[in-house]
């Protein structure tokens, strides 16, 4: 066994800091290591999910299974506030205070990111100015904070929680490359310049150790709520308590690298199917997008696997190849969905490559073809190559689960719904908000039948 680990060590001063470790729950973890996203799911010996936390795969494995272990610990600790607090100060309040924490975190890494690249700045040749290039950079991250503390504020002042990018990288350069946009031309610097700075150094910052624990940033989150009696006294609760894993269960694009012991390493198939069925137990097909394939398998009754059919090597029609639509387009992948649903007509796009994708994206848009009619023909693109998937697999009697990150995206959603009807007529589509994390919550099970056999 082993107890939770998480963040750097970095204590602010606060309270909470000193409070002793109350009881301890014993929990089992299925981890999900993606080509692009990594996931983790914290579950106790009963089966009941604790916790959920995802991070970004692209610079370290290594990195992403920690992060995304921490990020689920700390979830886990706000279902405990949540069950101390809710009756007390009510679901808004607490919603305020999970808001208020992914302030905090954001704020820290937008510091640690400002950083690195005033380091990059001090390399520059003397011919590029330095100066004004510090100017403009720390220009942008004061607007980028500044909206970001506007944001928490208009949010809490309508008593709502915000929805966000799951990913520091979307979120925080979404933002960067808007604001460098329009100020480059206003202060004379190239904007290539501004935006190949955050592209070296947003790696770097994603690899370094972060302090994303639970007790890292829950005091400035509850100073900016007036450290309500009500929700100090659950955060006392929900820190005190110890999580010790039983066991761990990996699986995802990259379980190879994972330093389990055989028997601690399960397909992506299987998990996926498990979760499938555990989310919806009348789930009978489950199409699932990743980042590097897609994959579309048959149940039965209890989750296990009848067949599946996945897409070759090429990582065409999955996230890989919307990131690079995404780039190609300077949004966030989070806004390309969105984007799609703007549409008021389909553009007919001849190839899912990655390879050629943006040449014809380039095309499309000098023949005066509008961004949002282009990405609606791709998302419909993207999932008639799915629909054939499904079809070979053993199409859809029944009821069908949508899982992966690309579940998210609601112009996939959208086309899904609109093909399976089309090809099989009514049938029941099932979209969890928490699709990305099944082929963790199926390993997490896996885990949960060995520590209790």
């Amino acid at each position: 066994m082993s107890a939770e680990r998480g963040g750097s060590g970095r204590k602010p001063a606060g309270k909470v800091t000193g409070t002793k470790v109350g009881k301890e729950v014993a929990c089992v973890i299925g981890v999900d290591l993606g080509s692009t996203t990594s996931k983790a799911v914290v579950l106790d010996l009963e089966g009941h999910v604790l916790g959920r936390g995802i991070t970004n795969s692209r610079s370290s494995y290594d990195r992403a299974v920690e992060v995304a272990r921490t990020e689920a610990f700390t979830a886990a600790r706000f279902g405990i506030l949540r069950r101390n607090v809710e009756a007390a100060a009510g679901a808004p309040a607490l919603a305020k205070l999970l808001d208020a924490f992914r302030l905090q975190q954001h704020l820290f890494q937008l510091e640690r990111l400002h950083d690195l690249i005033e380091r990059e700045i001090a390399k520059l040749p003397g011919a590029l100015a330095k100066p004004p290039v510090s100017a403009a950079v720390a220009t942008i991250f004061e607007r980028i904070a500044k909206e970001e503390e506007t944001r928490f504020v208009e949010r809490a002042a309508r008593d709502l929680a915000g929805e966000r990018s799951d990913f520091f990288r979307d979120a925080a350069g979404s933002a960067y490359i808007r604001i460098a946009e329009g100020l480059a031309p206003e202060v004379g610097l190239d904007f290539d310049l501004l935006v190949g700075l955050f592209d070296k150094c947003i790696i770097a910052v994603e690899n370094a150790p972060i302090e994303l624990g639970f007790v890292d940033h829950i005091e400035g989150a509850l100073a900016r709520l007036d450290n309500k009696p009500e929700l100090r006294a659950g955060v006392e609760a929900a820190v005190g308590i110890r999580f010790v894993d039983t066991i761990t269960i990996g699986t995802g694009y990259g379980r190879a690298r994972l330093p389990f012991p055989k028997e601690q390493i399960r397909s992506e198939i299987l998990c996926h199917g498990l979760g499938a069925h555990a989310m919806f137990p009348s789930t009978r097909t489950v199409l699932d997008i990743g980042g590097q394939d897609t994959k579309a398998i048959q149940v039965d009754a209890q989750g296990i696997v009848t067949s599946f059919q996945m897409n070759d090597r090429c990582a065409a029609g999955c996230g890989r190849y919307l990131g690079y639509i995404a780039d190609e387009m300077n949004v966030g992948l989070h806004e390309l969905g969105p984007l799609a649903e703007k549409s008021t007509r389909h553009v007919k796009i001849n190839s899912t490559c990655t390879v050629f994708a943006g040449a014809e994206l380039r095309e499309r848009l000098s023949l005066g073809e509008r961004r949002e009619d282009i990405l609606a023909g791709l998302h419909r693109a993207i999932m008639l190559r799915a629909m054939s998937l499904i079809a070979r697999s053993g199409g859809v009697t029944d009821a069908l689960t949508f899982t992966g990150g690309v579940a998210k995206n609601p112009a996939a959603v959208h086309a899904l719904r609109d093909l399976v009807t089309e090809s099989y007529g009514a049938r029941t589509i099932n979209i969890s908000p928490e699709s990305i994390y099944t082929g963790a919550l199926g390993a997490a099970l896996f885990g949960q039948r060995l520590a209790t056999a």
